[in-house]
């Protein structure tokens, strides 16, 4: 971990000092092994300290001059990657360390994991190769400028043409321009595009090609193929340093072996073929991905936190009346009770984000054994997870730049390009609502079946135990109490199943079931994220129940678990008593409690963002630096800004000057 430069105080050692807690396990806890610190740990430092990964200018560079900095990062990343023979693992590393949106995020992200999960044995062995060596690059244009989350609703169409063996593609109208695609817009040189298939008149819906957009000699746009950047976005740095596209398909012809094939085929003759391969295997990519973004959402808000907590602890504000020194911010109850749970979320989404891991393999399994049982609620449990904690991630980092006062609003704290870059999260792969959406009608469905006797699995088995969860009584007594982990999994199981029997009796009561649906949608949000947070809750309660070695770690993951569990019943209290789960008194005994995990967190606040065992590089942020110099890292940023390279700005003598020696020619007033 980078300490600030040579000689330099370190002004949160005192800090450091009170943590009640073998920081290098926790380490291993967050990390999930001491392989996978060393791994991090030698890749942080390797970017850190090339000088071609330099970010601190990033937000002060016009587009064009952002945009070649980030090809020249990606083209000197995977120099280094071949040079040091890296494994898959070190290179996904490096790459997250560098810390640049640019194509090479949705090359290795989507385009790859698209040919393996809808490629033929075939298309892989043909592709693949390419991909991996970056003799092609590709990105996945699915999006058009008038749908998104609409998938069926894509206008993009691929005609075969019998005669001569071909598909051809093309953009019917204005709204059927791809649009948003990361890496289109001037790096790609293929495309998986997703069109309307249509073969001897008939359209058979929405499938994969693979397309070839710009030449691999001179990287000029192929006739037929209009194509760009679809201009800056939010933020200064940020997410500008991606190449968003637009592309236009004026009728251009591929071989009909590049449509993907694994699920469906066109014989040469124009015939629709299914393949004998299930249309569910998609999933396993579909999860794969989710998987990913939960864990973006971790990596993202602790570093929010990580910036917020270390200056906190640095910055004095106010004091005793009666004189004396000022204040540390991170004493005041109000900004612990802004930032702790913010923190105790990072932890909590981290977790979460590892069960993902193995879902996405338990899933991959039971699919190509053609074993589906669990495969809707795999779907309801990714799609949920995905939504609440990009939403969660967003605001976090938004909270945390408030929580560093005047200073969070400056570039160089960090905060501001970090949300910037962060927020498109919450639309990409599904909009947030429309996921939410997706999982209560699931579990609507899942709530008719219990009649039936047909028993929920995985994350929904709680709703079997409908009949106790319906009607049992929160036994909370005293404040203590709301550290039971049984107490809090059946207060949590019993508001989730609640709010879902109770919105299922609504919709029945509606003239029709999509009547009901459409009007009652706002409560079916409420219903997803009840059984979303009842999730989180559950996989955090659960790696606390784990052997974890270090002294002190297993009770501060404890404290974390019951911070992340007390707030969301202080947040959602109208929930859990509009149900019935509990009393007011009980609601109020949860926040007394909640106040005293506070309290306790206070003295390893510090040490609790070190495990997260970010660089200063990676962080990017004079306020989250390691040794707490802030006020002299603050002043020294300001002279870099351009703005600053000469005293007398530009524009003085044409506009200043006139001005400040009345030489303008005044109108009367």
């Amino acid at each position: 971990m980078e300490a600030g430069g040579a000689g330099e105080v370190d002004h949160l050692a005192g800090e450091r000092a009170t943590a009640q807690f073998d920081v290098d396990h926790m380490k291993v806890a967050w990390a999930g092994s001491r392989h996978a610190v060393d791994v991090a740990d030698r890749m942080a430092r390797l970017v850190a300290s090339d000088p071609v990964f330099r970010k601190d200018n990033r937000t002060m560079l016009p587009r064009k001059e952002l945009f070649k900095d980030t090809l020249r990062k990606a083209a000197h990343a995977w120099k280094r990657i071949v040079e040091l023979r890296l494994t898959e693992e070190e290179a996904n590393l490096l790459r997250l360390y560098v810390d640049q949106p640019g194509y090479v995020d949705l090359h290795w992200g989507m385009f790859v994991p698209a040919i393996k999960g809808q490629g033929t044995e075939e298309q892989q062995k043909k592709w693949l190769p390419l991909a991996y060596k970056f003799q092609i690059i590709g990105c996945y244009a699915q999006t058009e400028l008038g749908h998104g989350s609409n998938v069926q609703g894509l206008e993009t169409t691929a005609t075969f043409d019998p005669k001569t063996d071909e598909f051809v593609m093309h953009s019917p109208t204005l709204t059927s321009s791809k649009w948003w695609p990361g890496g289109l817009g001037k790096a790609s040189t293929h495309a998986v595009v997703y069109a309307r298939l249509i073969t001897e008149g008939k359209d058979y819906g929405i499938h994969g090609f693979i397309v070839q957009l710009r030449s691999l000699e001179d990287h000029s746009p192929l006739p037929g193929v209009t194509l760009g950047d679809i201009g800056g976005k939010f933020g200064s740095g940020a997410y500008n340093s991606m190449d968003n596209g637009v592309l236009r398909f004026d009728h251009v012809r591929i071989p009909r072996d590049q449509m993907l094939m694994r699920l469906s085929q066109v014989t040469k003759e124009g015939k629709y073929v299914h393949s004998n391969v299930p249309k569910q295997l998609l999933y396993g990519t579909m999860v794969f991905v989710r998987q990913t973004i939960v864990a973006d959402a971790s990596k993202a808000l602790s570093r929010a936190t990580c910036i917020a907590v270390r200056y906190s602890a640095m910055r004095k504000q106010f004091g005793p009346q009666t004189g004396g020194p000022e204040t540390q911010v991170l004493n005041y109850k109000t900004q612990q009770s802004r930032l702790f749970p913010l923190l105790a979320s990072a932890y909590a989404f981290r977790f979460v984000g590892e069960w993902l891991k193995w879902l996405y393999t338990d899933v991959t399994h039971k699919l190509e054994a053609k074993d589906f049982s669990t495969l809707q609620e795999a779907h309801a449990c990714t799609a949920g997870l995905k939504a609440v904690t990009t939403s969660a991630t967003a605001d976090g980092i938004e909270e945390c730049r408030k929580l560093c006062g005047g200073h969070g609003y400056l570039n160089s704290s960090g905060l501001p390009e970090l949300f910037a870059t962060y927020v498109p999260a919450c639309t990409y792969e599904g909009d947030n609502v429309v996921l939410l959406l997706q999982v209560a009608r699931i579990l609507m469905k899942t709530v008719s079946q219990l009649a039936s006797g047909k028993q929920p699995v995985g994350t929904m088995a709680y709703m079997g135990n409908v009949q106790y969860l319906m009607q049992c009584k929160c036994g909370v007594n005293t404040a203590e109490d709301w550290l039971s982990p049984a107490a809090i999994r059946e207060v949590f199981e019993a508001r989730a199943l609640r709010m879902a029997v109770n919105c299922a009796q609504n919709i029945n009561r509606a003239p029709s079931q999509e009547e009901g649906l459409y009007e009652l949608s706002p409560d079916l949000l409420e219903v997803a994220v009840a059984h979303i947070q009842l999730i989180i809750v559950t996989k955090f309660i659960e790696k606390v129940e784990q052997d974890i070695p270090g002294e002190g770690v297993k009770e501060q993951l404890r404290n974390l678990c019951n911070v992340y569990a007390l707030y969301l019943v202080h947040k959602h209290l109208g929930d859990f008593l509009s149900t019935g789960c509990m009393t007011a008194r009980q609601g109020a005994l949860a926040n007394q409690q909640l106040g005293k995990l506070y309290a306790q967190l206070r003295p390893n606040a510090v040490a609790l963002v070190d495990a997260f065992n970010y660089t200063d590089h990676y962080l990017g942020s004079v306020l989250g630096r390691y040794d707490g110099n802030v006020y002299p890292a603050l002043y020294d940023e300001a002279w870099k800004d351009p703005l600053n390279d000469s005293p007398v700005p530009d524009g003085y003598r044409e506009h200043l000057r006139p001005l400040l020696k009345q030489q303008l020619k005044l109108s009367r007033l």
